[in-house]
């Protein structure tokens, strides 16, 4: 039998990369490299330690999926997913693999869905605090937020403060209550949504609405100042002391 191709990936790459054509953000490829080779190690700590989680809280919860599927490691290509990494970099979108989990494992299916779904976002938000910390020790040993952007030490401080950023961001992103984004699995499980009509028809067409919503910036509009006031918590009060 012949497999079939899915287009949709393909498709939504497409539509991404000419939003942000259309927006100029490629528009000095140079900076644009550099700037993502330097929140690159942020990506992969971020989405890695993320799907890890998930996978970590099923397992504890008698879910043996996870593990038979390879994602209880930290290896971070057990955990991206091509065309979602090819979008990250390019289109400034991307997804991990999710993770796969069994229910029928769970003592209370929805407390313990919710606990999986949870454990991503405080992933990352521990994350954030923890990386705050790490450069609060490093700049006490090698200076101040303010320092050249192009020496070792800035380039460290600037990877430092990427990693934080990131994880912010993916946090603030996978609570958007869209599916199939960690923040609808939340709200289900704790307002129990299946049993409406309607909740499906969401769930369905979960991501055209997530890609319609990113393309229109209304994603960005939501993320951008919830992620600049915890970037100036974590960053310029615990770690700067500002």
């Amino acid at each position: 039998m012949k497999k079939s191709i899915n287009f949709l990936p393909l498709i939504i790459l497409a539509i991404l990369l000419i939003s942000n054509l259309n927006h100029g953000i490629l528009s000095n490829p140079k900076g644009y490299i550099i700037n993502m080779i330097l929140i690159l190690p942020g990506i992969v700590v971020g989405v890695t330690f993320h799907e890890f989680a998930h996978a970590f809280a099923s397992s504890k919860l008698g879910d043996p999926t996870p593990n038979m599927q390879g994602r209880l490691t930290l290896n971070p290509a057990a955990h991206f997913d091509l065309y979602g990494l090819i979008s990250l970099i390019f289109c400034g979108f991307g997804w991990g693999k999710p993770v796969q989990i069994n229910n029928r494992y769970y003592k209370s299916k929805r407390r313990d869905e919710l606990v999986v779904s949870i454990a991503g976002v405080a992933m990352n938000l521990f994350l954030a605090f923890l990386f705050s910390i790490i450069l609060k020790i490093w700049f006490k040993f090698n200076g101040s937020l303010i320092m050249k952007p192009d020496s070792l030490i800035g380039i460290i401080s600037t990877i430092l403060m990427g990693i934080i950023s990131i994880n912010i961001i993916l946090a603030i992103f996978n609570l958007l209550p869209i599916p199939p984004l960690d923040g609808f699995s939340i709200l289900n499980n704790l307002f129990n949504l299946e049993k409406y009509d309607w909740y499906y028809k969401i769930y369905n067409n979960g991501f055209i609405i997530l890609l319609l919503l990113l393309v229109t910036g209304v994603v960005n509009f939501i993320i951008s100042p919830i992620s600049s006031s915890l970037n100036y918590l974590f960053i310029y009060k615990i770690a700067a002391g500002l």
